[in-house]
Parts: structure tokens; C-alpha cells; sequence
């Protein structure tokens, strides 16, 4: 195999990055539903304070031909020629907690050497866990909470999440290989397959980016925010439901989804061990609310008479 370490360059922010973090990943280009991967990664991109640690090599990776990059002509010139990346950044969450953001074009090209330079990356950071998330259409409706089917070895959230446990072939993302190969080492690694409606997987559905959210929460301990997405996806949901509304057979066919999925959640009703009943995620506000409450008991147990 050719040296990994061909496909990439660190910057010179690749110094400061502590060890033990968790790694994030999403990479578009396969199989996004709901366009939950690249919302989940502008997004991300769009909020946090991020700077990026290594570059990969697109001209190694990329098969421009089948995925061109866009280039502006303005009258009689070009200009703004955005040309495709794939990055690793060193991220803080809304509490300020770093982790490592891979985020970008799935590579086309040298699955195995992309492979091993992702675990070589995370050997050289002493990644603490590795988790991913992509998405597929499937039969469900959107009057409902997304479900997700989780993958890798950490026991904890499979039983606690996975709504579904199929046994079948699936066309591979090059994120499966890196998690194959990240379970082989022993690595703590976790897969979220997002289960999208299939009427609206080719929409951007602002829900499939929260789900991304709330699930790799779960398996970081990370905090986003998520407030924006959280009133785009109720307007985003109160225009479906009007057309769902004024379409009798669309109407039907949701009804129909409900009653199957209501049937199928009866005996297998998970939800993430980080939402309240609700299913939301605890803001940064409530968290620091709840922390503030705590300290302020242990500080009057601190203070109190002695025996």
C-alpha cells in the first residue's frame, strides 16, 4: 500500500491538538437523505469555533468528472472557483469542549490508503472514540422522531438506540471501512445510519441534521447548538403537514406510515439516554443551570457544621 501519509498535510495547528478527543466525522457525496450529512457539517462548521489541522489531497481522492466543482462566470470572466475539500479541524462545542471535526467529499479513489491515514491520525491524536453519521430513505413519516440503526462496538448506545437491527448487504460508505478497521484495532468506534422519510429524501429536512446532532451527542458527550435548526424545522414541518393537508392520497399514505410505525415501536420504544421525555436535548443554559444548582449544593454540604 502506498504511505498514507501521501493523502494528507498538517498545519501547523495540528500541534496544539490535545489528546484523547473524540473524532466526528461526515463526508458527503453517497447516500445523504435529508441532506442530513451536509447540513450536519455546514452546520457545525457554521457556529463552532473551528481551525482546520489537516488538509487531504482532493486531486488524489476526487473524480472531478463525476462530482464537478462549481465556478462562477461573471459576464465576460471567472471567478470564485470553490474547489472541493476534505479537512480535519479541531472544534469547540457550545461549552467549549474540543473535539475533531473530518468533514468534506467522500474520496472516489484509495478507500485503503484513506483508510489508514484516518487511523493513522487517530493514533496520532489518541482519538478517545470515532463516531459517524450518514443517512438512507426509508418508509417512515415525518410525523414522527427520526429513528437511527447503530453500528460499531459500543454496546451501550446499540441497545439504548437502535431501532433497527437488519441482516443484510449494503452499498459501503468509506466511512464503513474506517469504522471495520477502526472495530478491528479495537478502537472505539459508533456508526448512526439515519432511517429517513423517503418522500422527503431529496429535500434538505432540517430534522435529519438534529438527529445527527442529538446522536453523536449521545456518544460524546458533546453539546451543539441547535436552536436555529430547531425553528427551521418547524417551519420546515408546518408547510409539509399544509401540503399533506390539502393532498388526499399524501394524507393516506402518511397515515399509513404512522400506523406502521406505531405498530412497529410498540415493544422496541428507545430513546436517547441524553433527551428528556420529550425527546429534546438539554440547552447549554440548562446544563450550566443544572451545574451551577449542583455546585451550590456541595458548597453548602462544604460549609455546613461539621460533626
Amino acid at each position: 500500500m502506498r504511505d498514507p501519509g501521501d493523502l494528507y498535510e498538517l498545519t501547523a495547528d495540528a500541534d496544539s491538538v490535545p489528546e484523547g478527543l473524540h473524532l466526528v466525522a461526515g463526508l458527503t457525496g453517497f447516500a445523504d437523505a435529508g441532506g442530513a450529512v451536509s447540513q450536519f457539517t455546514e452546520y457545525l462548521l457554521g457556529t463552532l469555533d473551528q481551525r482546520v489541522v489537516a488538509n487531504f489531497d482532493a486531486d488524489l481522492l476526487l473524480d472531478y468528472r463525476s462530482r464537478r466543482p462549481i465556478i462562477y462566470f461573471d459576464q465576460d470572466h471567472l471567478t470564485d472557483y470553490q474547489p472541493p475539500a476534505l479537512r480535519l479541524y479541531l472544534a469547540h462545542d457550545e461549552l467549549g469542549q474540543p473535539f475533531l471535526l473530518l468533514a468534506g467529499f467522500e474520496p472516489d479513489f484509495r478507500w485503503e490508503q484513506f483508510t489508514a491515514a484516518v487511523l493513522a491520525l487517530v493514533h496520532r491524536f489518541k482519538v478517545a472514540s470515532t463516531t459517524w453519521v450518514h443517512a438512507i430513505p426509508m418508509p417512515v413519516p415525518h410525523t414522527r422522531p427520526i429513528g437511527v440503526t447503530v453500528s460499531g462496538n459500543r454496546s451501550d448506545l446499540i441497545e439504548s438506540m437502535s431501532v433497527w437491527r437488519p441482516h443484510t448487504q449494503v452499498p459501503a460508505n468509506a466511512l464503513h471501512l474506517v469504522e471495520f478497521r477502526l472495530q478491528e484495532s479495537g478502537a472505539s468506534t459508533v456508526g448512526y445510519v439515519l432511517l429517513i422519510p423517503h418522500y422527503l429524501a431529496d429535500t434538505e429536512f432540517p430534522s435529519a441534521a438534529l438527529s445527527a446532532l442529538e446522536s453523536t451527542s449521545a456518544s460524546t458527550g458533546l453539546i451543539f447548538p441547535t436552536d436555529r435548526l430547531r425553528e427551521q424545522n418547524r417551519e420546515f414541518v408546518a408547510k409539509i403537514d399544509e401540503q399533506v393537508g390539502d393532498n388526499p392520497e399524501l394524507a393516506k399514505l402518511v397515515g399509513t406510515l404512522e400506523q406502521r410505525y406505531d405498530t412497529y415501536m410498540e415493544g422496541n420504544t428507545l430513546r436517547s439516554p441524553l433527551t428528556d421525555e420529550d425527546g429534546e436535548l438539554p440547552t447549554a443554559d440548562e446544563i450550566a443551570a443544572e451545574l451551577e444548582k449542583f455546585l451550590a449544593i456541595r458548597r453548602n454540604k462544604n460549609d455546613g457544621p461539621s460533626n
